[in-house]
């Protein structure tokens, strides 16, 4: 489905991929896990259009869209949820969701039956929401353009745990349904029981990829890498 190719991506004169390549085939869950600053966030800009590579190739579904700009990806059924939320403060909960919808099985009902919060706060503006309900919005809105792959850029970072219960059991949920996703987050063990593969980050290129058994099984690996 997604097929990343030896990407090399600058912030202006810094390099911060290096060769960078992973795959997600249908209806897979795939990881990508490392430090802060190793590459992760730009890996996904990279593929979204963002941050375009300097050389390298991204395909999906055969087709190649390096260099395409973000909404042609987008359009494409590459739906994004990014780090930091990215919501519209100034729109309403119900507006931010229909912004960028695509005909398709996810609508407003949808949404709803899994976020139920969501319906109760649809007259809310979006800056009026807490940092939960904010990603279940994000989440909401990204599934509304009826995506192919989804991509979670830190998925659970800075909420309670009641509330990274709930956004982990709807991924669970996602997956069952054969949805592929692409996800980032420091969580590593819910991870581990949702994603069938992972690849390890470290300076902008992977140094390990594998399966959760895999990963599980290699405790100094993950000590190396990710500190946990």
């Amino acid at each position: 489905m997604l097929q990343v190719t030896d990407l090399h991506t600058f912030y202006g004169t810094s390099q911060a991929l290096f060769g960078m390549s992973m795959t997600v085939g249908a209806g897979e869950v795939v990881t990508l896990l490392g430090r802060n600053g190793m590459g992760k966030t730009t890996t996904v800009r990279s593929i979204m259009g963002l941050t375009p590579p300097r050389s390298g190739t991204v395909m999906f579904e055969g087709a190649v869209i390096t260099g395409l700009p973000s909404f042609k990806v987008a359009q494409a059924g590459l739906g994004l949820v990014p780090e930091g939320r990215q919501i519209f403060g100034n729109l309403t909960v119900r507006e931010n969701l229909i912004a960028t919808a695509r005909p398709g099985p996810w609508d407003l009902t949808a949404v709803h039956a899994m976020f139920p919060r969501l319906r109760e706060r649809g007259g809310n503006m979006g800056n009026q929401l807490s940092g939960g309900e904010q990603q279940m919005l994000a989440i909401g809105r990204a599934l509304m353009t009826n995506p192919r792959l989804l991509i979670l850029d830190e998925a659970t970072e800075g909420l309670a745990p009641l509330i990274r219960q709930e956004i982990w059991h709807c991924l669970s949920g996602l997956k069952a349904a054969g949805q592929s996703i692409l996800l980032i987050d420091k969580n590593i063990e819910p991870m581990l029981r949702l994603a069938d593969r992972h690849y390890l980050i470290e300076k902008g290129r992977v140094v390990w990829s594998g399966t959760s058994p895999e990963l599980e099984a290699l405790p100094e690996l993950r000590q190396r890498y990710l500190g946990v």
